[in-house]
């Protein structure tokens, strides 16, 4: 790791933000600076930390939060304020009004309030109508008014915000002792836009990636000490519980519910205030990921809150907003033992933030420091003029209330949004570490081996475009020693006594966590050199390990769909993403092309670089460690769909199994192959992984999923006729079929092992132990069926019996 320059020192004075440029850094990711310090303990400094909350009570300089920048927040009335400007959109008023009278309609049909359309139809009931909509109307105001209430934030107390800013500082600093790094670049950019959308009355939609519930604090405490108007933040009212729900209220939380259902009234209710507070020039903070990443890397973007803002700007209800995607990197994640905890199947625990906080266990923890980047804000009106004029010939305001329209407008913003948090996102030490320990085929590494590897991966990153955490001038083996006193003995083993120091993955499972924050910089490589190892695995010499061009793009293509729900792509086209990354592989010496000078100079075949087998293809394996946990999760889920096949004695050979339980048996099959030696990698029994592979086997005609309107009703699986297997005359499942030739052709880029090789064997195995858990399926099924019936019959029997 190259030591840079000292990071560009940044200061608040007061309000405002001073910058000293003899210390201005050449190098872009030095310019970092420590934005949050640890505050003095009142067990060890009492005095020290006495005075250092009289400050903040008395609002001593910048502690004030006086002169922010944006609009006015945290004066007393502020809530309600609020309150009464949701309550005065018009879009509210029309719907209270609209579904009144649909009552009316309803009562009318129901001959509660007299015939309808009556010739010479009587006044009084045309004044009973009225009389009777005006009642209904007044009764959804005082719900709304009420759901208002509970909804919005109440930034009604600066004295409230100062200590919650003492308090919330001292809780993080106890676990991240390192504090809140930023960007000063980035920073000094944040304010200075901030500045020109107060004058505009513009509101900035912070979207960050979402890992722990330590975001929600973090961009909190980042706003309040640059002096900026802190932002609303959109959580789920599963947060919302005793001391702590009122606290985040009044610090800036909305709380929305988790699931909105039909409910109209509540949903234009959220559009109301989330137009409310973009009319108003409020800032706006939202997870675009949904909930928390339980693996690391960004997940699929969630629609439904980025919606309601996208349909503010796009129907002209708020003029403008700029967006901000915001990267917030950790040493180490608090949640991440609960998180495998939950991937492993472990039902989720129920939210509780305070405990979360205050367990003194988290309290005396080192984790490290945490990290948060901009991205350079930009307009949303911009982006969606830009996408009007790609997506419609003749642009027209009525073309964009086309739906189709809308949903492309709103997924090309999701992704946007991904793609660029991605781009600034800082890879902190540990996930170098991680990465490095995860992609080694020796069973440990030593210390100098280790350091070589996390010299090289730091280069990889930055030639990718990435940011590696800046530590002023510590070297590499210092960073290391960092890292690993923050990963623990749990993570990351030492083996004593030996000449070297030498470490080992101790938990697989959580390191993968830190390897996943690294992985989307290196997805193209990681699937091209994983499609050359389907001939690699096949032996032989380096002729007969080539993959001709015309090969690749078609199992690159088939990889990439296959994990199109696990990652975020290139915006280019396949061809050209393909290309550059060849290219950027054969200036690395991972892999060599050979091309038809004779014709066209085009391609004709790759192959693995002669350097790089004689290196023992450390790199190359690199890239293919990387991807071989989610082929195994995929091949995983398609051999899982065995599992549908009825037994032979069961009448219903169609019959619809609860999704839940297929999933919950599919991991207790991947658990018991890995145990088998028939699954490499134990990760790939994770909840998630599985889950995107049912849904890919969803939308893809696989699988058939049936689901209610009654939450209550569990959803029900079967497996499609077309790709149904059949059994043979024993009654065993048989390696043939739409099916099994998925299985196949996944499994060409698996990792190689020794049970592998013996196909016939480890078809056997694999078969025989889906069916063995597709039987226990139906029989539970069956059983199910049962008592269903008999309570049927109970409830029939008690009403009879009641008739009597």
């Amino acid at each position: 790791m190259s030591k840079g320059q000292s990071p560009l020192d940044l200061a608040i004075v007061g309000n405002t933000l001073q910058v000293h440029p003899s210390s201005i850094s050449s190098d872009h990711s030095s310019q970092e600076q420590s934005l949050l310090e640890p505050y003095a303990r009142f067990r060890s400094q009492p005095f020290d930390a006495l005075q250092e909350l009289g400050l903040h009570v008395t609002g001593t300089g910048w502690r004030s939060y006086d002169k922010i920048i944006g609009r006015d927040i945290f004066y007393p009335g502020f809530s309600d304020n609020m309150k009464a400007m949701v309550m005065r959109q018009e879009k509210l008023r029309l719907r209270i009004s609209e579904l009144a009278q649909k009552r009316v309609e309803v009562e009318i049909h129901e001959g509660l309030l007299g015939p309808k359309g009556l010739e010479g139809e009587e006044q009084e009931h045309r004044t009973r109508r009225l009389a009777r909509r005006r009642q209904i109307e007044a009764e959804l105001h005082e719900v709304a008014e009420g759901w208002t209430d509970k909804m919005i934030c109440k930034m009604d107390s600066k004295v409230f915000i100062r200590g919650a800013y003492y308090f919330a500082t001292q809780l993080l600093t106890r676990a991240y002792h390192q504090g809140i790094h930023v960007s000063s670049q980035e920073v000094l950019q944040l304010r200075a836009v901030a500045e020109k959308a107060a004058v505009k009355k513009q509101s900035m939609i912070f979207l960050p990636c979402h890992r722990s519930h330590v975001d929600y604090v973090s961009l909190q405490l980042v706003c309040y000490r640059l002096g900026l108007a802190l932002p609303t933040v959109v959580a789920g009212d599963n947060l919302n519980f005793p001391v702590i729900g009122p606290f985040l209220q009044h610090a800036g939380a909305m709380w929305i519910r988790r699931s909105f259902g039909d409910d109209q009234l509540y949903t234009t209710l959220v559009q109301s205030y989330l137009d409310t507070l973009l009319q108003e020039g409020y800032n706006v903070e939202c997870f675009v990921e949904g909930g928390r990443s339980r693996t690391g890397k960004l997940l699929q973007p969630k629609f439904g809150i980025l919606s309601f803002l996208l349909d503010g700007v796009l129907s002209g209800r708020v003029e403008d907003a700029l967006v901000v995607p915001v990267s917030t990197q950790y040493d180490k994640v608090i949640e991440v033992d609960s998180y495998i905890s939950e991937l492993l199947g472990q039902p989720k625990p129920k939210e509780d933030l305070f405990q979360f906080l205050s367990a003194s266990n988290v309290l005396s923890l080192k984790l490290g420091r945490v990290d948060v980047r901009f991205h350079e804000p930009w307009s949303m009106r911009g982006f969606i003029d830009q996408q009007r004029t790609r997506l419609v010939r003749s642009p027209s305001i009525e073309s964009m209330y086309d739906a189709a329209l809308k949903r492309k407008i709103l997924t090309t913003l999701g992704y946007k949004v991904l793609k660029e948090i991605n781009d600034v996102s800082v890879v902190m030490p540990t996930a170098l570490v991680g990465t490095v320990l995860l992609t080694l085929r020796g069973r440990g590494v030593g210390k100098s081996e280790l350091v070589r590897r996390v010299n090289w991966l730091s280069e990889r990153v930055r030639a990718q475009g990435g940011r590696v955490a800046h530590f002023a001038e510590s070297t590499t083996e210092i960073v290391i020693d960092k890292a690993l006193t923050v990963l623990g003995p749990k993570l990351v083993g030492r083996v004593e006594g030996l000449p070297e120091e030498t470490f080992y993955a101790e938990d697989r499972f959580q390191l993968s966590f830190y390897r996943n924050m690294t992985i989307h910089l290196f997805v193209s490589q990681a699937l091209v050199c994983a499609a050359l190892y389907t001939k690699g695995k096949l032996g032989g010499g380096p002729e007969s390990q080539r993959m001709s061009y015309t090969e690749l793009p078609t199992y690159v293509l088939f990889l990439s769909q296959l994990f199109r729900a696990e990652f975020i792509y290139p915006t280019e086209s396949l061809r050209e993403t393909l290309d550059s990354t060849l290219q950027g592989l054969e200036q690395d010496g991972v892999l060599i092309t050979f091309r038809n000078n004779v014709v066209s100079n085009e391609i004709e075949f790759v192959e693995l670089h002669p350097d790089e087998r004689a290196s023992g293809r450390e790199n190359f394996d690199f890239y293919c460690f990387l991807i071989w946990p989610f082929i195994e999760a995929s091949w995983l889920g398609v051999v899982s769909l065995f599992m549908l096949v009825a037994p032979q004695h069961y009448a219903d050979n169609e019959a619809w199994l609860e999704f839940k339980t297929v999933q919950d048996r599919a991991q207790l099959l991947g658990k018991t192959l890995y145990h088998q030696g028939d699954l490499s990698y134990f990760e790939a029994v994770n909840k998630e992984a599985l889950k995107n592979s049912f849904t890919r086997a969803e939308d893809e005609g696989i699988i058939t999923v049936t689901r209610s309107r009654d939450a209550k009703v569990s959803p029900r699986v079967k497996l499609d006729f077309e790709w149904m297997p059949s059994r043979d005359s024993d009654g065993k499942l048989v390696a043939d079929g739409k099916l099994w030739d998925l299985c196949e052709r996944i499994s060409q880029s698996r990792r190689e092992g020794k049970n592998r090789r013996d196909g016939t064997t480890v078809r056997t195995r694999v078969l025989g132990l889906a069916d063995l858990v597709g039987r226990d399926l139906f029989d539970d099924a069956v059983v199910d069926a049962e008592g269903q019936a008999s309570k049927v019959r109970r409830r029939r029997s008690i009403q009879t019996r009641a008739q009597l």
